[in-house]
């Protein structure tokens, strides 16, 4: 043991070079304990290949590959009947095809069976009836690499995003006494002590209880800049400790933490669908029976016409088959979304699901909250004015105790510019009236302090201010007091992301709760169209249903919120963008799209991001779809065997690949 008690852990020289920390306990090993050898031998694995599927296929394509050279070299050089022919070609056949039979027998008992499976199948059995062995054959060995190509790409496309943003923390420092224990994060309980020393990743979510140093959030907000901690700080599991030992009491366990939420949130995004992916399910389940129907119009109608034969309009049939599979498009459409919402969290930017990357593009009304949105949130006294015979101190005193269980920004800057130790023992018969202020009993006084609607409320004398900046009212014992004036400051970001968003006519509207004043204010330095101030919670969201009952068919409305008070609202609008939405509870649950950085600028690369990935989809679905009507043709025409038109399909699909995979490298702006 060192000497504070702790456990030794082991420092190597490889591959993250010298010193680097050597993990005791690495990711997936939490329950089964495996040593470092296995699980580095586990991990080469992992980067080596490929997923199981892949695998199993890999082993039916040697296999059905073998028998198919085996069975073109004995019917090349050796005489054979018909029957041995077909048998020898139908070995190989049966390799190569049998998960294909599996799929579709499944899918006819989901009632989804037309699909491209059925495609091949129908294809390929006609081929051997009309003895193209070889080509019935080669089709499906075609058919089956095109799979496998598209199942590698599929899984390493995922592969890339969770390297991008695996925020995972893969053990913890527990301390226990004097001495430090290594445990799984998934162990760790609230408000227990742990230990984070430079280089290591924070475990869970908790404040530090001692030290200074600095933290690394680029894997959770985005942001490049490190942030310096002190006692009292917020920290996130996911980012890392850069320097400085800290000590830091948990606040959430493992499976509440914010990398935890993260993760599962990107993994899961894909499941609510786009309408390009609703399409391209749409698409296979109508174009199927259409193909069909011309295969079908194209064997039966050409040989009452033309002088060729009937087995030669048969072949040319089942070569529209072959040409027509869709696995390009199928395969595309979800890849180009997967990269979209890889490239936008490892930008900061969480995108609940596909159809929120989808549908960004066409709003074209943004609506912001102000407080904590627009403006930095973190209010400062900028005046303190009494009324009667109070003194500045004794109304900053009984403000600042009033709100001594608050965590609201202006409750915060009010204890900030009181400075002193707050005595929570004075204060008791606390009462919240959300949209107006704060109650409560300060040294056996009644103190009320708000805005001008808590002074009405209560049948309170008081003075309206004018002045820029928001008013806090004070009442002592049933009296006006006086009022406190708090300013906020615009964010930076605020200010590019309105010149951007009226280069391009979007509207702007804000929302807010603070007196008119304020938000002309801030609305005018932003130039911000429309405002609605001093309005309640409920009536954001009266506001926001009023906007989308005007709206033309097509168009989309975003609220932008801070995610904490503004769940309703991000509920209610098309798509809820929560700005700020660290370590929110609300933010992650009612929020579409979540800024993890504070900045709405944010939003600037979000929109980019998703024109990019639609942009990337509507080329996949015109290439697809211009090329299979292209083979068609020629297949129709004779111009392209069963070979060629599967092999033009796989060439379709790989370019459709390359172009969606283009969009986990997005860059940044």
């Amino acid at each position: 043991m060192d000497s504070i008690g702790r456990t030794p852990v082991s420092y190597g020289t490889g591959g993250d070079g010298a010193g680097a920390l050597r993990n005791p306990l690495r990711e997936g090993c939490m329950g089964c304990r495996h040593t470092d050898a296995d699980c580095n031998t586990r991990d080469k694995g992992k980067k080596k290949g490929m997923t199981k599927e892949a695998k199993r296929k890999g082993i039916e394509l040697g296999a059905g590959l073998l028998l198919y050279m085996i069975a073109w070299v004995i019917t090349e050089y050796r005489e054979t009947g018909r029957t041995a022919e077909t048998l020898l070609f139908l070995l190989p056949y049966i390799a190569l095809s049998a998960t294909t039979y599996i799929e579709l027998f499944k899918n006819i008992g989901k009632l989804q069976f037309l699909d491209e499976n059925l495609l091949m199948i129908i294809a390929t059995v006609g081929a051997f009836i009309v003895e193209r062995n070889k080509e019935a054959v080669a089709a499906m060995l075609f058919y089956q690499v095109g799979k496998m190509v598209e199942e590698i790409s599929l899984s390493r496309t995922k592969k890339s995003i969770a390297e991008f943003i695996d925020i995972r923390p893969e053990y913890a420092n527990l301390k226990v006494g004097n001495k430090e224990k290594i445990v799984p994060p998934q162990e760790l309980k609230e408000r227990q002590i742990i230990v984070l020393r430079p280089g290591e990743k924070i475990p869970v979510d908790a404040v530090v209880t001692f030290g200074t140093g600095t933290i690394d959030m680029k894997a959770i907000t985005g942001e490049a800049e490190p942030r310096v901690v002190k006692i009292g700080d917020k920290l996130y599991s996911g980012c890392i400790n850069l320097n400085g030992v800290l000590e830091a009491r948990v606040t959430r366990i493992y499976r509440e933490s914010t990398a935890a939420k993260i993760m599962h949130l990107v993994e899961n995004a894909n499941e609510k669908r786009s309408d390009s992916l609703h399409f391209a399910d749409k698409f296979t389940k109508y174009y199927t029976p259409i193909v069909i129907l011309i295969a079908l119009l194209t064997i039966l109608l050409p040989p009452m016409i033309f002088v060729e034969t009937r087995d030669e309009w048969i072949y040319r049939g089942l070569i529209i088959l072959v040409a027509s599979c869709p696995c390009g498009l199928m395969v595309s459409i979800p890849m180009a979304f997967l990269g979209g919402i890889g490239a936008a969290s490892r930008q900061g930017v969480l995108i609940k699901g596909s159809s929120f990357l989808e549908e960004l593009p066409k709003v074209d009304t943004f609506v912001f909250d102000k407080t904590g949105t627009l403006t930095e949130g973190v209010f400062h006294v900028q005046k303190i004015v009494p009324y009667q015979k109070i003194t500045e101190e004794e109304l900053l005193e009984a403000a600042a105790l009033g709100e001594a269980y608050s965590t609201h920004p202006i409750a915060l800057s009010l204890r900030e510019a009181y400075g002193k130790e707050i005595d929570r023992s004075r204060v008791d018969g606390l009462k919240e009236y959300p949209g107006y202020g704060i109650g409560a009993r300060v040294d056996g006084r009644e103190v009320y302090i708000g805005n001008y609607r808590l002074m009405n409320r209560h049948g309170l004398f008081y003075a309206p201010v004018s002045e820029n900046g928001t008013a806090v009212y004070v009442a002592i014992d049933g009296k006006y007091a006086g009022y406190i004036l708090i300013a906020d400051t615009v964010r930076e970001g605020a200010v590019k992301l309105m010149k951007w968003l009226h280069r391009r006519d979007l509207d702007t509207v804000m929302l807010t709760g603070d007196n008119e004043q304020a938000a002309e204010a801030v609305a005018k330095k932003l130039q911000i169209e429309s405002v609605y101030a001093e309005l309640m919670p409920e009536d954001k969201v009266e506001q926001i249903e009023e906007f989308m009952e005007n709206q033309m068919e097509g168009e989309k409305l975003a609220f932008v919120g801070d995610g904490i008070n503004d769940a309703p609202v991000l509920a209610r609008a098309d798509i809820g963008i929560a700005m700020g939405g660290l370590g929110s509870d609300a933010a992650l649950e009612a929020a579409d799209i979540i800024l993890m950085e504070d900045e709405p600028s944010g939003i600037i690369n979000a929109i980019r991001i998703a024109r990019a990935t639609l942009r990337s989809v509507k080329q996949n679905m015109v290439f697809a779809i211009g090329m299979k009507i292209i083979l068609i043709a020629l297949a129709f025409s004779g111009y392209v065997t069963m070979q060629n038109a599967i092999l033009a399909d796989m060439a379709v699909m790989v370019i459709n690949i390359l172009n969606s995979f283009w969009m986990m490298k997005f860059p940044e702006r």
